[in-house]
């Protein structure tokens, strides 16, 4: 079966059977296929000029970083 934009889970059955490893490990290797190819998603300028202005304020300010642990309590809305 070949994927086409818009096509929904629904549309493929093989997937729907796999375990819920396999999906993940899927997800993991059409991820590392992506990631393979980084020059394929070029950063836009305004995009690096945001990516500098986060790292100079964490380089200003690094404890106000949040852990791990924080950040999954902040997520879930535990905090």
């Amino acid at each position: 079966m070949r994927y086409r934009l818009g096509m929904s889970l629904n549309e493929m059955p093989e997937i729907q059977q796999l375990t819920k490893e396999e999906k993940l490990q899927l997800v993991e290797d059409l991820w590392d296929a992506i990631a393979a190819t980084p020059d394929d998603f070029p950063v836009s300028d305004q995009e690096k000029k945001l990516l500098d202005q986060r790292l100079e304020a964490h380089l200003a300010s690094p404890e106000a970083a949040l852990t791990l642990d924080e950040f999954k309590k902040r997520l879930t809305g535990k905090l």
